[in-house]
This record gives C-alpha cells, sequence and structure tokens, in this order.
C-alpha cells in the first residue's frame, strides 16, 4: 500500500440544515499548502501557506448529538475526479472557543470510501475546528491516507 499524508486549511461556511439547529451543512475549500513547524529556544512556531497547485473541497453535515457531542459526514474533493467519503469515528466535541461567539471543535473521521485516486483507500482524518456565530469556518485537517 502507498500512504499519502496531508495538512489543509479549509474555510467557509456552515448553514443550518433543519428548523432547531441541531443539523448543519459545511461547504468549505482549500487551496494547495505547505506546512512548517519549527521547534526552537522560544518554544513552537508554525505555519501553513498557500502553494501552487488546485484547490480541494470539503462538504459535510453535522448533527448535534448532546450540549458538546456530534457526529459528521461528508466528502473531501481533491481535483477533479478524485473525492474520499468520510464519517465520524466515535463522536466530535465541541466547546466554547477562546473568544466570545466562537465555538471549538474536533473529531475523528474513518475513511469510508473513495473515487479516483482514492478508490479503495482507507485511513484517517482528524480535524480541528472553528465555528462563529455568523457560521464562518475554519478547519486545519491532517490525514492519513492508504491507497492500494
Amino acid at each position: 500500500m502507498r500512504q499519502i499524508i496531508y495538512a489543509m486549511r479549509f474555510e467557509g461556511r456552515a448553514a443550518p440544515a433543519s428548523p432547531d439547529g441541531k443539523i448543519l451543512r459545511a461547504a468549505t475549500s482549500a487551496p494547495s499548502s505547505t506546512v512548517s513547524s519549527v521547534v526552537g529556544a522560544d518554544g513552537l512556531t508554525g505555519t501553513i501557506e498557500a502553494a501552487p497547485g488546485g484547490m480541494a473541497a470539503f462538504e459535510s453535515e453535522v448533527t448535534f448529538t448532546g450540549e458538546a457531542s456530534f457526529l459528521e459526514s461528508g466528502t473531501i474533493a481533491f481535483g477533479n475526479g478524485h473525492r474520499l467519503r468520510f464519517s465520524t469515528v466515535g463522536q466530535g466535541y465541541v466547546c466554547p472557543g477562546p473568544d466570545c461567539g466562537l465555538t471549538q471543535g474536533t473529531a475523528m473521521w474513518r475513511v469510508e470510501s473513495g473515487e479516483g485516486q482514492f478508490e479503495g483507500a482507507t485511513g484517517l482524518i482528524t480535524s480541528n475546528a472553528v465555528l462563529g456565530e455568523d457560521l464562518a469556518v475554519i478547519d486545519h485537517q491532517f490525514g492519513v491516507l492508504f491507497l492500494p
């Protein structure tokens, strides 16, 4: 099997998909990127910067199952015809963010299936996201994927 890793910063919006607000649909995108993590005398610094290449597109449905928990499933498209389908492993976790009006959340997703380059793929993706009061989304993802 061949292994691919990725780290990307997705940005976009969520919108209510149920009258009670317990279901959200998110649509975000991310440019190709380069990640840098440097440990030095002053501690840790890190950046994610745009790199030459195309965009990835993300769509998901988030169902809140409790005050601090959710389930999520969706797709990530990496270029034309190369798509992953994923769902939450266990449940995701949400809590108030560091600033008023922000919600922070994290989840681990299991790759359920894929198309194009990702046909037969397996793997896990971690998500660390921030949701604003206006439903703006910033989602940092790190994936470890295995291709046949």
